[in-house]
């Protein structure tokens, strides 16, 4: 993460040693988007990702947690979609249909947003993507956060594998 003193918006940066094609497919491909996304433990069983300007999507993300099984529903809407460069898209919190919850609703703290927007930069270097992932509105020490870092972390790990 990057920025100086505490960040309202969780920003990672990584480089990954694949091809710009590679990258914007994992983040634009419903079946390689389920296969990382989400912390340690999560599954994607629904990704509906119509990944064009005025797009929606429709994420839910399952975990097992003590008291059984935990599904989080994501919904959104494609901002800018500047192949193999630029990704922005909204995402609130929803029930299962995609109607939006009130931050309150969803259990998030007073003053956190309902909606809040990811961009992700994509940059060629070389052979290599430099990849920057800005979630605004989502406080860069906040359990979102160190979801994100997990996910990308999962991302990586599949394109070293080859499989993304």
């Amino acid at each position: 993460m990057t920025g100086q003193g505490p960040s309202k918006d969780v920003v990672i940066e990584r480089s990954f040693d694949a091809s710009i094609e590679r990258v914007w497919a994992l983040w634009t491909d419903p079946v390689h988007f389920a296969q990382w996304y989400g912390p340690t433990g999560a599954s994607i069983p629904v990704a509906e990702m119509d990944v064009r300007e005025g797009g929606s999507r429709l994420i839910c993300m399952e975990m097992q947690t003590p008291g059984g099984l935990m599904q989080m529903w994501f919904t959104g809407e494609y901002l800018e979609v500047a192949p193999h460069g630029r990704l922005v898209y909204t995402e609130a919190m929803c029930r299962e249909d995609g109607t939006v919850l009130t931050a309150a609703e969803a259990g998030m703290a007073e003053g956190h947003p309902t909606t809040t927007r990811v961009t992700v930069e994509l940059v060629d270097d070389g052979g290599k993507t430099h990849m920057t992932m800005t979630h605004a509105g989502v406080p860069a020490d906040s359990p979102g956060a160190a979801g994100w870092t997990m996910a990308i972390d999962k991302l990586a790990t599949l394109l070293t594998a080859g499989d993304g």
